[in-house]
């Protein structure tokens, strides 16, 4: 079974990423949508909340399986074995830093780095973005899945 990693923190999944774990459903047998689990950074949405809303835009993707990780990618991939890690790239800027991660993830343990170039509609996203023009009042329900856009507005309406 060919298996592939989609990695991220997903605060929140957006158009972007669903677009990556699409194309990667494609092409993988089985595909693990990775949730980081950052201790020292608060994020917008809880863990576990992320993994719902992954859980729910995902649905139709039979081949899609989504968890929390943390620690080192490379240790998630071991445990599963998965030898893939599958990261979309926006710009060139992204390139630097996923090449050297990619080099020490190789390095570490021998799991391979596929980069898939992001669809130009989205090459300027990013859920930090989503949320900063969120926060402001920007209209964003394009940038995300409805459900996502329904637990943001929700969620910056508490704040």
């Amino acid at each position: 079974m060919r298996r592939a990693v989609c990695p991220g923190s997903f605060d929140p999944i957006t158009n972007g990423h669903l677009d990556i774990i699409s194309r990667a459903s494609r092409l993988y047998d089985e595909v693990y949508v990775a949730v980081m689990i950052n201790k020292s950074k608060r994020g917008l949405f809880e863990v576990d909340e992320r993994i719902d809303l992954i859980h729910q835009v995902t649905a139709e993707y039979e081949n899609v399986r989504v968890e929390a990780f943390h620690g080192l990618l490379v240790d998630f991939c071991k445990q599963r074995e998965i030898p893939a890690i599958v990261k979309g790239l926006r710009a060139v800027s992204d390139f630097d830093y996923e090449l050297q991660m990619a080099q020490m993830n190789i390095g570490l343990s021998g799991v391979e780095t596929l980069f898939v170039p992001t669809n130009p509609t989205y090459s300027f996203l990013s859920s930090s973005l989503v949320k900063e023009v969120a926060t402001w009042g920007g209209d964003v329900s394009h940038l995300v899945p409805p459900v996502v856009f329904e637990a943001l507005s929700e969620r910056l309406k508490q704040d």
